[in-house]
């Protein structure tokens, strides 16, 4: 991870704390990491945290600072991992809507692109979501399965953001792969 320049997504889904974890593992393996989040996640994580992990600024913001947020991060970045991804979210990457800054990076960023769903099972399992899914790995769009366990709201099944490790995991192995080629 060494010298390696990162991008991470973060949408408003409960796992978004666990996002810190992948955050601070990732510039302890050496690499640079920038964070991007939409308006929900700073209610459920505060962008200081994320400020202070990487030592770099947060961007929450379609429209400022500078003429082209979405541009600038896009082109700076090897790799763009979205973490936690939203019900929400995915259907916007699937249709190409780009309403917020991590979604309207997504449409600009031509490297590889990591997502990693959190959501309720019964969310996960609609078929508009797998659809959404489907579509995105059709596009190229790698995703870091959901594991199972129990979720924020109680229940108990598949939905839960992969954890942080195995995240961590996937952007390595997908990084070694461009290496390669």
């Amino acid at each position: 991870m060494q010298g390696r320049e990162i991008l991470i997504g973060v949408t408003g889904g409960i796992a978004a704390y666990k996002t810190a974890s992948l955050v601070s593992r990732l510039v302890q393996a050496g690499a640079s990491v920038s964070v991007l989040m939409t308006r929900s996640a700073t209610r459920l994580v505060g962008p200081k945290t994320f400020e202070a992990l990487t030592g770099r600024p947060v961007a929450t913001r379609i429209f400022g600072p500078g003429p082209h947020p979405h541009i600038d991060a896009a082109e700076t970045a090897e790799l763009y991992c979205i973490a936690p991804a939203t019900a929400n979210f995915l259907a916007k990457a699937a249709c190409g809507l780009a309403d917020d800054l991590p979604s309207a990076v997504l449409l600009a960023f031509a490297g590889p692109v990591l997502v990693a769903p959190a959501m309720n099972t019964r969310m996960w399992q609609k078929p508009a979501v797998q659809r959404n899914v489907a579509q995105l790995c059709a596009d190229g769009l790698v995703i870091v399965e959901p594991g199972e366990g129990r979720l924020s709201c109680g229940a108990l099944g598949p939905g839960r953001m992969a954890e942080p490790e195995e995240i961590f995991k996937a952007i390595s192995e997908r990084l070694n792969k461009t290496d390669e080629k």
